[in-house]
C-alpha cells in the first residue's frame, strides 16, 4: 500500500520509520508546500508532506492545497490521513483528546478549492466528506490504544489566519460543531475530486475562544500536539496493518459520476 501522511501544525515529520527517499513535484497547479517523504515499514510506503512547509512558512488561507493533493495524485497513493490541530467547541472535549471527524462545514473564502475548470466541469457527491472505509480502520487502530478519543464530529473550517472571535465559536457551538481548524478545506474536497480516499485525526490542541479565559497562544497549540507526538507516531505506523483497500469503497470512483458529459 500507498499511504499519503499529511502533518499539520506541530508534526513537521515523522520518525521511526525507514527513510528511502525525498520527492520533489512542480505540478501543473504549481509548487506543493514541502517535498514529499518516503518512508517503509512493514512492507508498505508512506509519503510524508508538512501541510505548512518545513519552516511551518505557509498560513491556513495561502496553502497550495490543490498542488498538494496533486503530487499525492502523482504519486498514486491509495488513501491520505491527515493530521490537524484544532480548537475544542464541543465541551465534552480538552487539549489532548482525538478527535476522528465525520462531517465538515466550510467558511472559508479566497481558496483554490476545486480541479474542475472551464471545459471540465463535475460536482463530486460530498454527503460524506472523509472516506468510510479509512475511518473505520482508524476507529480500530486507536481504538485498540490507550488514549482518549471520539470517533466522530463535526469539522468546522474557517480561513484564519486569525483565530475566530467568542461571538463565533458560539454561533458554531449552537449549530452543533464539534471542532474548529482551518485547513481541512478545501483539501478533503480536492482529495475527493482526485479520487483518493481521505481521512482526518484532530488533535484537540486548545480549548476554542470564548470557552476560556486564557489568551489563546500558538505556543500552546504546539506544545498539545507535541504531547500528543508519541501517539500520533503509534497511529500512522499502526496503518501498516491495512495491506489492501475496501473493495466497497466507492472514493476512487467519484469524479465517474460527477462529470459533464
Amino acid at each position: 500500500m500507498k499511504i499519503g501522511i499529511i502533518g499539520g501544525t506541530g508534526l513537521g515529520k515523522i520518525d521511526g520509520f525507514k527513510f528511502i527517499s525525498e520527492i520533489k513535484f512542480d505540478t501543473k497547479y504549481g509548487l506543493p508546500s514541502d517535498s514529499y517523504k518516503e518512508f517503509e515499514t512493514e512492507g508498505n510506503s508512506f509519503f510524508f508532506l508538512s501541510r505548512h512547509g518545513k519552516n511551518h512558512q505557509f498560513p491556513p488561507h495561502l496553502i497550495n492545497y490543490r498542488a498538494n493533493i496533486e503530487g499525492f495524485r502523482m504519486i498514486g497513493v491509495d488513501f491520505i490521513v491527515a493530521f490537524a490541530a484544532v480548537g475544542g467547541i464541543n465541551k465534552t472535549l480538552k487539549p489532548g483528546d482525538f478527535l476522528i471527524p465525520d462531517d465538515l462545514v466550510d467558511f472559508t473564502n479566497g481558496r483554490e478549492t476545486s480541479f474542475s475548470e472551464v471545459g471540465d466541469v463535475f460536482h463530486i457527491d460530498f454527503t460524506e466528506p472523509f472516506c468510510i472505509s479509512v475511518r473505520n480502520e482508524l476507529i480500530k487502530i486507536m481504538g485498540n490504544m490507550d488514549i482518549s478519543f471520539y470517533s466522530r464530529g463535526v469539522y468546522v473550517c474557517t480561513n484564519g489566519p486569525r483565530l475566530e472571535s467568542a461571538a463565533e465559536i458560539k454561533m458554531f457551538d449552537r449549530m452543533g460543531f464539534d471542532v474548529v481548524g482551518m485547513t481541512l478545506s478545501p483539501e478533503a474536497a480536492l482529495a475527493r475530486e482526485a479520487g483518493i480516499c481521505y481521512a482526518a485525526v484532530n488533535v484537540v490542541s486548545n480549548f476554542a475562544a470564548g470557552t476560556t479565559k486564557n489568551l489563546l497562544t500558538t505556543e500552546e497549540v504546539v506544545s498539545a500536539v507535541k504531547s500528543s507526538e508519541g501517539n500520533i507516531l503509534k497511529i500512522i505506523k499502526s496503518l501498516s496493518t491495512i495491506k489492501e483497500k475496501d473493495k466497497n469503497c466507492k472514493c476512487g470512483e467519484s469524479i465517474k459520476y460527477a462529470r459533464f458529459k
